[in-house]
Protein backbone atom coordinates (compact mmCIF):
# COMPACT_ATOMS: atom_id res chain seq x y z
CA UNK A 1 0.00 0.00 0.00
CA UNK A 2 1.40 3.37 -0.77
CA UNK A 3 1.16 6.29 1.33
CA UNK A 4 2.85 9.36 0.14
CA UNK A 5 2.70 11.99 3.00
CA UNK A 6 2.52 12.37 6.28
CA UNK A 7 2.88 9.02 7.31
CA UNK A 8 5.14 8.75 10.61
CA UNK A 9 4.64 10.70 13.58
CA UNK A 10 4.22 10.29 17.41
CA UNK A 11 0.75 8.25 17.88
CA UNK A 12 -0.78 11.17 19.74
CA UNK A 13 -0.69 13.79 16.80
CA UNK A 14 -4.13 14.17 14.50
CA UNK A 15 -2.60 13.72 11.28
CA UNK A 16 -4.05 14.80 7.70
CA UNK A 17 -2.66 11.95 4.88
CA UNK A 18 -2.93 10.68 1.53
CA UNK A 19 -2.71 7.07 0.56
CA UNK A 20 -3.20 5.20 -2.18
CA UNK A 21 -5.16 2.29 -3.50
CA UNK A 22 -3.72 -0.93 -4.50
CA UNK A 23 -5.34 0.60 -8.15
CA UNK A 24 -4.00 3.73 -7.48
CA UNK A 25 -6.77 5.82 -6.57
CA UNK A 26 -5.60 8.78 -4.02
CA UNK A 27 -7.81 8.77 -1.30
CA UNK A 28 -7.68 11.73 1.61
CA UNK A 29 -7.48 10.44 4.60
CA UNK A 30 -6.86 11.29 8.69
CA UNK A 31 -5.62 9.44 11.72
CA UNK A 32 -6.66 10.78 15.39
CA UNK A 33 -4.76 9.25 18.20
CA UNK A 34 -6.94 7.58 21.20
CA UNK A 35 -8.02 10.53 23.45
CA UNK A 36 -7.74 8.31 26.60
CA UNK A 37 -3.52 7.71 26.14
CA UNK A 38 -1.54 5.55 23.88
CA UNK A 39 -3.97 2.76 22.10
CA UNK A 40 -2.97 -0.89 20.55
CA UNK A 41 -6.00 -0.59 18.64
CA UNK A 42 -6.88 1.27 15.77
CA UNK A 43 -10.92 1.43 14.35
CA UNK A 44 -10.61 2.22 10.45
CA UNK A 45 -14.37 3.91 9.71
CA UNK A 46 -15.91 3.22 6.62
CA UNK A 47 -18.61 6.03 5.48
CA UNK A 48 -22.11 5.55 4.39
CA UNK A 49 -22.50 6.80 -0.07
CA UNK A 50 -22.26 10.45 -0.30
CA UNK A 51 -20.46 10.65 2.72
CA UNK A 52 -16.52 11.89 3.74
CA UNK A 53 -13.58 12.36 6.30
CA UNK A 54 -15.17 15.48 6.50
CA UNK A 55 -18.70 15.13 7.06
CA UNK A 56 -20.72 16.03 10.73
CA UNK A 57 -21.92 13.20 11.14
CA UNK A 58 -18.66 11.03 10.51
CA UNK A 59 -16.68 13.11 12.86
CA UNK A 60 -19.07 12.98 15.25
CA UNK A 61 -18.99 9.04 14.91
CA UNK A 62 -15.04 9.42 15.28
CA UNK A 63 -14.56 11.58 18.17
CA UNK A 64 -16.78 9.13 19.99
CA UNK A 65 -15.03 6.21 18.69
CA UNK A 66 -11.78 7.72 19.80
CA UNK A 67 -12.69 7.88 23.35
CA UNK A 68 -11.38 3.73 22.85
CA UNK A 69 -9.17 3.70 20.27
CA UNK A 70 -7.43 5.74 17.68
CA UNK A 71 -9.59 6.14 14.85
CA UNK A 72 -8.89 6.20 10.88
CA UNK A 73 -10.86 8.26 8.53
CA UNK A 74 -11.18 8.35 4.83
CA UNK A 75 -12.96 9.62 2.05
CA UNK A 76 -13.99 6.73 -0.63
CA UNK A 77 -12.87 7.14 -4.21
CA UNK A 78 -15.44 9.55 -5.54
CA UNK A 79 -16.22 10.70 -2.70
CA UNK A 80 -14.89 14.13 -0.93
CA UNK A 81 -11.20 15.27 -1.76
CA UNK A 82 -10.26 11.47 -2.71
CA UNK A 83 -9.61 10.68 -6.32
CA UNK A 84 -11.70 8.29 -8.52
CA UNK A 85 -14.88 7.70 -9.07
CA UNK A 86 -17.45 5.93 -6.85
CA UNK A 87 -18.31 2.26 -7.63
CA UNK A 88 -20.92 1.79 -5.04
CA UNK A 89 -19.42 -0.65 -2.65
CA UNK A 90 -17.45 -2.62 -5.47
CA UNK A 91 -13.63 -1.40 -5.66
CA UNK A 92 -14.39 0.62 -2.48
CA UNK A 93 -12.80 -2.43 -1.21
CA UNK A 94 -9.39 -1.72 -1.71
CA UNK A 95 -9.77 1.78 -0.43
CA UNK A 96 -10.54 0.42 2.83
CA UNK A 97 -7.46 -2.65 2.51
CA UNK A 98 -5.13 1.01 1.95
CA UNK A 99 -6.63 2.09 5.07
CA UNK A 100 -6.27 -0.76 7.01
CA UNK A 101 -2.71 -1.55 5.90
CA UNK A 102 -1.65 1.80 6.93
CA UNK A 103 -2.91 1.87 10.37
CA UNK A 104 -1.16 -1.40 10.66
CA UNK A 105 2.00 0.03 9.34
CA UNK A 106 1.61 3.03 12.14
CA UNK A 107 1.97 -0.07 14.71
CA UNK A 108 -1.25 -0.21 16.35
CA UNK A 109 -1.26 -4.40 17.43
CA UNK A 110 -5.04 -4.83 16.35
CA UNK A 111 -6.79 -2.98 13.48
CA UNK A 112 -10.84 -3.49 13.29
CA UNK A 113 -13.19 -1.81 11.13
CA UNK A 114 -16.79 -0.67 11.52
CA UNK A 115 -18.96 0.64 8.08
CA UNK A 116 -21.85 2.43 7.53
CA UNK A 117 -24.47 1.90 4.84
CA UNK A 118 -22.28 1.60 1.87
CA UNK A 119 -19.31 1.23 4.13
CA UNK A 120 -21.21 -1.54 6.12
CA UNK A 121 -21.20 -3.46 2.70
CA UNK A 122 -17.70 -2.73 2.12
CA UNK A 123 -16.06 -4.03 5.51
CA UNK A 124 -18.14 -7.18 5.13
CA UNK A 125 -16.85 -7.86 1.65
CA UNK A 126 -13.20 -6.77 3.38
CA UNK A 127 -13.26 -8.88 5.56
CA UNK A 128 -14.36 -12.14 3.55
CA UNK A 129 -11.69 -11.01 0.90
CA UNK A 130 -8.92 -10.42 3.32
CA UNK A 131 -8.89 -12.48 6.30
CA UNK A 132 -5.72 -14.45 7.47
CA UNK A 133 -6.55 -17.43 5.08
CA UNK A 134 -5.55 -15.23 1.98
CA UNK A 135 -1.88 -15.21 1.50
CA UNK A 136 -0.27 -11.90 0.60
CA UNK A 137 -3.26 -9.77 2.08
CA UNK A 138 -2.72 -10.46 5.75
CA UNK A 139 -0.92 -6.38 6.27
CA UNK A 140 -4.60 -5.65 5.45
CA UNK A 141 -6.77 -8.26 7.61
CA UNK A 142 -8.88 -6.84 10.22
CA UNK A 143 -8.94 -8.30 13.63
CA UNK A 144 -12.91 -7.68 14.36
CA UNK A 145 -15.58 -5.74 12.15
CA UNK A 146 -18.68 -4.18 12.88
CA UNK A 147 -21.50 -3.51 9.90
CA UNK A 148 -24.18 -0.52 10.93
CA UNK A 149 -27.03 -0.16 8.46
CA UNK A 150 -25.70 -2.84 5.83
CA UNK A 151 -27.62 -3.74 2.98
CA UNK A 152 -27.34 -7.92 2.89
CA UNK A 153 -28.06 -7.82 -0.67
CA UNK A 154 -27.36 -5.33 -4.12
CA UNK A 155 -29.85 -3.82 -6.25
CA UNK A 156 -32.48 -3.14 -3.45
CA UNK A 157 -35.48 -0.84 -4.79
CA UNK A 158 -37.67 -2.28 -2.26
CA UNK A 159 -37.70 1.46 -0.27
CA UNK A 160 -38.42 4.95 -1.78
CA UNK A 161 -34.95 6.34 -0.39
CA UNK A 162 -33.55 2.88 -2.43
CA UNK A 163 -35.59 3.74 -5.45
CA UNK A 164 -34.10 7.50 -5.04
CA UNK A 165 -30.53 6.34 -4.38
CA UNK A 166 -30.79 4.00 -7.68
CA UNK A 167 -31.92 6.87 -9.86
CA UNK A 168 -28.89 8.75 -8.54
CA UNK A 169 -26.46 6.30 -9.48
CA UNK A 170 -27.69 5.00 -12.76
CA UNK A 171 -29.05 7.86 -14.90
CA UNK A 172 -27.04 10.76 -16.39
CA UNK A 173 -29.26 13.47 -14.68
CA UNK A 174 -28.67 11.87 -11.16
CA UNK A 175 -24.81 11.55 -11.71
CA UNK A 176 -24.64 14.99 -12.35
CA UNK A 177 -27.17 15.86 -8.90
CA UNK A 178 -24.31 13.34 -7.25
CA UNK A 179 -21.25 15.31 -8.57
CA UNK A 180 -23.00 18.87 -7.91
CA UNK A 181 -25.25 18.31 -5.20
CA UNK A 182 -23.75 16.13 -2.87
CA UNK A 183 -20.13 15.95 -3.84
CA UNK A 184 -20.13 12.61 -5.26
CA UNK A 185 -18.66 11.65 -8.22
CA UNK A 186 -20.19 8.11 -9.66
CA UNK A 187 -19.25 5.90 -12.18
CA UNK A 188 -21.38 5.14 -14.98
CA UNK A 189 -20.40 1.35 -16.07
CA UNK A 190 -22.23 -1.19 -14.96
CA UNK A 191 -20.52 -3.64 -12.50
CA UNK A 192 -18.66 -6.64 -14.98
CA UNK A 193 -18.29 -8.37 -12.71
CA UNK A 194 -21.13 -8.17 -10.06
CA UNK A 195 -19.23 -8.34 -6.84
CA UNK A 196 -19.69 -10.94 -3.96
CA UNK A 197 -23.03 -9.37 -2.20
CA UNK A 198 -22.83 -8.82 1.65
CA UNK A 199 -24.78 -12.01 2.51
CA UNK A 200 -22.10 -14.28 0.30
CA UNK A 201 -19.62 -12.26 2.13
CA UNK A 202 -20.73 -13.58 5.70
CA UNK A 203 -19.84 -16.78 5.54
CA UNK A 204 -16.36 -16.25 4.54
CA UNK A 205 -15.39 -14.38 7.61
CA UNK A 206 -15.15 -16.22 10.46
CA UNK A 207 -13.25 -17.03 12.63
CA UNK A 208 -12.85 -13.02 12.77
CA UNK A 209 -15.47 -11.73 14.99
CA UNK A 210 -18.57 -10.13 13.34
CA UNK A 211 -21.23 -7.51 14.56
CA UNK A 212 -24.19 -6.27 12.64
CA UNK A 213 -26.23 -3.29 14.08
CA UNK A 214 -29.35 -1.90 12.51
CA UNK A 215 -32.42 -0.14 13.17
CA UNK A 216 -35.94 -1.04 13.39
CA UNK A 217 -36.67 2.94 11.57
CA UNK A 218 -34.35 2.37 8.97
CA UNK A 219 -35.89 3.88 6.04
CA UNK A 220 -33.58 2.13 3.95
CA UNK A 221 -33.11 -1.38 4.26
CA UNK A 222 -35.82 -2.76 6.64
CA UNK A 223 -35.20 -5.59 9.05
CA UNK A 224 -35.05 -8.40 6.98
CA UNK A 225 -31.53 -7.15 5.68
CA UNK A 226 -29.50 -7.51 8.69
CA UNK A 227 -31.41 -11.04 9.73
CA UNK A 228 -30.26 -12.38 6.45
CA UNK A 229 -26.68 -11.22 7.82
CA UNK A 230 -26.53 -13.14 11.04
CA UNK A 231 -28.28 -16.14 9.77
CA UNK A 232 -25.97 -16.14 6.65
CA UNK A 233 -22.93 -16.26 9.37
CA UNK A 234 -24.32 -19.82 10.78
CA UNK A 235 -24.46 -17.92 14.68
CA UNK A 236 -20.79 -16.87 13.72
CA UNK A 237 -22.36 -12.88 14.29
CA UNK A 238 -23.77 -11.02 16.89
CA UNK A 239 -26.52 -9.53 15.90
CA UNK A 240 -28.36 -5.85 17.62
CA UNK A 241 -31.52 -4.83 16.41
CA UNK A 242 -31.58 -1.11 17.86
CA UNK A 243 -35.41 0.35 18.82
CA UNK A 244 -35.90 4.11 17.45
CA UNK A 245 -32.84 4.39 15.17
CA UNK A 246 -33.08 4.96 11.66
CA UNK A 247 -29.79 5.03 9.16
CA UNK A 248 -26.52 4.68 9.61
CA UNK A 249 -24.11 7.10 10.59
CA UNK A 250 -26.41 10.10 10.66
CA UNK A 251 -28.55 8.07 12.98
CA UNK A 252 -26.17 6.35 15.10
CA UNK A 253 -26.06 8.13 18.95
CA UNK A 254 -23.46 8.36 21.02
CA UNK A 255 -24.69 5.82 23.31
CA UNK A 256 -24.51 2.65 20.48
CA UNK A 257 -21.53 4.01 19.34
CA UNK A 258 -20.01 3.71 22.46
CA UNK A 259 -21.45 0.55 22.97
CA UNK A 260 -20.04 -0.60 19.35
CA UNK A 261 -16.47 0.71 20.59
CA UNK A 262 -16.26 -1.24 23.40
CA UNK A 263 -17.18 -4.65 21.75
CA UNK A 264 -14.56 -3.80 19.01
CA UNK A 265 -11.89 -3.01 21.42
CA UNK A 266 -12.89 -5.07 24.04
CA UNK A 267 -8.92 -6.71 25.18
CA UNK A 268 -10.29 -9.87 25.83
CA UNK A 269 -11.49 -10.01 21.69
CA UNK A 270 -14.77 -8.56 21.16
CA UNK A 271 -18.13 -10.08 22.78
CA UNK A 272 -21.44 -9.88 24.18
CA UNK A 273 -22.95 -6.37 24.59
CA UNK A 274 -22.45 -5.61 27.70
CA UNK A 275 -26.32 -4.69 29.02
CA UNK A 276 -28.25 -7.55 27.01
CA UNK A 277 -31.52 -6.74 26.10
CA UNK A 278 -34.86 -8.33 25.05
CA UNK A 279 -35.73 -6.49 21.94
CA UNK A 280 -39.25 -7.37 20.46
CA UNK A 281 -38.41 -7.02 16.81
CA UNK A 282 -36.39 -10.10 17.45
CA UNK A 283 -39.12 -12.49 17.88
CA UNK A 284 -40.28 -14.55 15.19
Amino acid sequence: MDVSSLTRGPLDETLRMSLRSPDGVRLEARYDPCTAGPADTAVVVAHGFTGSVDRPALRRAAAVLARHAAVVTFSFRGHGRSGGRSTVGDREVLDLAAAVAWARERGHARVVTVGFSMGGSVVLRHAALYGEGHEGRTEARTDAVAAVSAPARWYYRGTAPMRRVHWLITRPAGRVVGRYGFGTRIHDRDWDPVPLSPVEAVPLIAPTPLLVVHGDRDPYFPVDHPRALAAASGGHAELWLEPGMGHAENAAGEELLTRIARWLTAPEGPGPSPAPRAWPIMEA
